[in-house]
């Protein structure tokens, strides 16, 4: 009886994932999850809050109780296997902060409910895959900031001592040259600098353009070369998975019509009664 009750536990759970695993439910989860982000936005009215307060935080416990109830479902489904899964793990921290006493206090707690919309990462798999492409492109992108931090930094000590003396409040101090360097990059108001620079110092076109070509034109599109990168390689990769699964279940299916086959040779070397039927008789 015991591998028999062990068994249909096992079915049991089984069944369980698949169902909390389904489109169906991961469609309700998402809707949930996009009410709540509408309701945690009508929250910050002082207007709807003295309107609808109590509908709202009432419909807000009842959204929390159904995430609660999804990741017990999930947890009873999966066992250990549940904490295999990074997004699993997330899920899990965000309605775990949700589910925090929230007080006068506590009122970051209160404001980090807000995270729960965040569960459209883990639950929409395009989102998803995206974030997988940032967390792998991470290498990269850190040893690109390295570089750009060390040309805005040669090109600050540069400025400092070019233009420091005529214009202290854009470069009169090696943090003054950053942060004038960082909004240079960025395009914004790099014009209006650089023109009244020039009005004192006529060749001063030849410290901002270059600057502008090494960091906003060509660095920072570094940046999204190597997430682009990150994203076509996750997709290679599940191309190549789903390439795999195809080719596993041909395989088994070969496999299965190999053994048939050899059961119907045995049945037919195996001796039996001769049945012989002649035109005209019964």
């Amino acid at each position: 009886m015991a591998p028999i009750k062990v068994t249909a536990i096992a079915g049991w759970r089984t069944s369980l994932g698949r169902w909390i695993e389904s489109r169906s439910v991961s469609q309700v989860i998402t809707g949930l999850i996009l009410l709540n982000a509408v309701t945690l936005g009508l929250e910050t009215s002082d207007t709807v809050r003295n309107y609808a307060g109590g509908a709202i935080k009432t419909l807000d416990a009842f959204i929390l109780a159904v995430f609660v109830l999804e990741l017990t479902a999930k947890l009873v489904a999966c066992g250990f296997r549940f904490f295999r899964s990074g997004w699993n793990i997330f899920d899990l921290a965000v309605v775990g902060i949700a589910l925090a006493p929230v007080g006068e206090a506590l009122s970051v707690v209160r404001a980090l409910r807000v995270l729960r919309v965040l569960r459209l990462l883990s639950i929409m798999p395009d989102l998803r895959r995206v974030v997988e492409a940032l967390l792998r492109s991470l290498p990269g992108l850190g040893a690109i900031a390295g570089l750009l931090i060390l040309i805005v930094y040669v090109f600050a000590v540069m400025a400092t001592m070019m233009f420091g003396d005529r214009h202290e409040e854009w470069f009169g101090t090696l943090g003054r040259s950053l942060f004038t360097l960082f909004q240079v990059m960025t395009l914004e108001g790099w014009a209006e600098i650089s023109r009244k620079i020039m009005d004192e110092e006529p060749l001063a076109w030849m410290f901002f353009i270059p600057f502008i070509l090494v960091t906003t034109l060509t660095v920072l599109n570094l940046f999204v070369a190597i997430i682009v990168n990150s994203m076509q390689a996750l997709h290679d990769e599940d191309i190549r998975r789903s390439a795999t699964a195809a080719d596993q279940k041909h395989i088994e299916l070969l496999r299965e019509i190999q053994a048939l086959r050899a059961e119907i040779a045995e049945l037919r070397a195996q001796p039996g009664p001769q049945v012989e039927v002649r035109a005209g008789r019964l």
